[in-house]
């Protein structure tokens, strides 16, 4: 059995680690810490994780990690005051490693730029292997993955303008984090959508662009949608070459666990991936504007977040990548 710890344990990330490594059969939870939160128990913070509910969170002390592998699921910018006192394989659900431009991350995000690690989207070609080789992953952001998985393989092929790429994209409120503010009360939020951070001064932007590859421009309004988790966005681009859409999709996601293209007709919709660590996937082209529409749904804090995560670890630990994950969602 592989022995991992969770920090930032407290948090909905955190949450959603415990609940997946519960049932997972080769990794086995050792150690929880979160500073804010020492000295309570798991089932105080999370209460309908029944079987570790007795887990002990502790403050996270270097010289008492006794794990193989740790999980950080901390604030942005947090985690490189962690990782450089961890020895053992990290994976990163914060931001501090994706980026490879320091000014991209001074622009986006404060503080010292960390550095960068394998990025953790084994969707991407190439990637799968690159994590299997790494002892440091940076797990990528929940926007970025549903956003990069609907366009990655057609700006691959050259079947759309990637220098005029727009998304739009609503998520549960769970992704702004478990601290409160007004913002997020439910008087705020119930029976309403709003945007936030318009204008290209979202920071998952560049991780999508950096994904996608050189020349992806990106216009990206975000939405924070009245629901707890979930994501879809809606991603659209010029149609610059004459391919075939639908058989660049499946030629890049038929043989992925991960990812499903619905039948034609069918569209995403975030109580598909509930609880899973799927994505969802349509498209559609609009002829009047000439322009190609892809459409992703996914659980934030499923391959968004956590499940990713554990995706990942399984990649560098040398399981199946998909032991301990959920394919099928929960409905209703």
């Amino acid at each position: 059995m592989t022995t991992v710890g969770v920090l930032g344990a407290s948090g909905y990330s955190g949450g959603e680690l415990l609940r997946l490594l519960a049932d997972h059969p080769s990794f086995e939870v050792a150690q929880v810490w979160a500073n804010a939160s020492a000295g309570q128990s798991v089932g105080s913070l999370h209460p309908h994780l029944a079987t570790c509910a007795d887990l002990r969170v502790a403050t996270f002390d270097p010289a008492e990690v006794s794990v193989d592998l740790v999980f950080m699921a901390l604030p942005h910018g947090q985690s490189a005051q962690y990782a450089r006192q961890i020895d053992v394989p990290i994976v990163d659900l914060g931001a501090d490693f994706r980026l490879t431009d320091p000014q991209q991350w001074a622009r986006y995000y404060s503080g010292p730029h960390a550095g960068t690690w394998t990025y953790g989207l084994p969707e991407i070609p190439g990637q799968r292997t690159l994590i299997a080789q790494s002892a440091r992953v940076a797990n990528p952001g929940c926007y970025a993955t549903a956003i990069a998985l609907a366009a990655r393989p057609l700006v691959g092929a050259g079947l759309v303008d990637a220098s005029h790429l727009v998304a739009v994209a609503a998520s549960g409120t769970s992704g702004a984090g478990r601290s409160p503010s007004v913002g997020l009360l439910a008087t705020e939020i119930t029976s309403g959508m709003r945007p936030y951070k318009v204008g290209g001064v979202h920071q998952h932007t560049p991780e999508i662009e950096q994904t996608l590859g050189t020349g992806a421009r990106l216009s990206f309004t975000p939405l924070l949608a009245p629901m707890a988790r979930g994501i879809i966005a809606t991603v659209c681009a010029p149609r610059t070459g004459a391919g075939d859409v639908e058989a660049t999709l499946h030629a890049a996601y038929d043989g992925e666990p991960f990812v499903r293209i619905l039948p034609e007709g069918q569209w995403p919709a975030t109580q598909m991936t509930l609880g899973s660590n799927c994505v969802v996937l349509q498209w559609a082209y609009d002829e009047h504007a000439d322009r190609i529409i892809v459409c992703t749904a996914l659980d934030n804090l499923g391959k968004g977040a956590a499940g990713q995560a554990i995706q990942n670890a399984n990649l560098m630990f040398g399981f199946d990548e998909t032991l301990g994950l959920p394919v099928n969602g929960v409905a209703p």
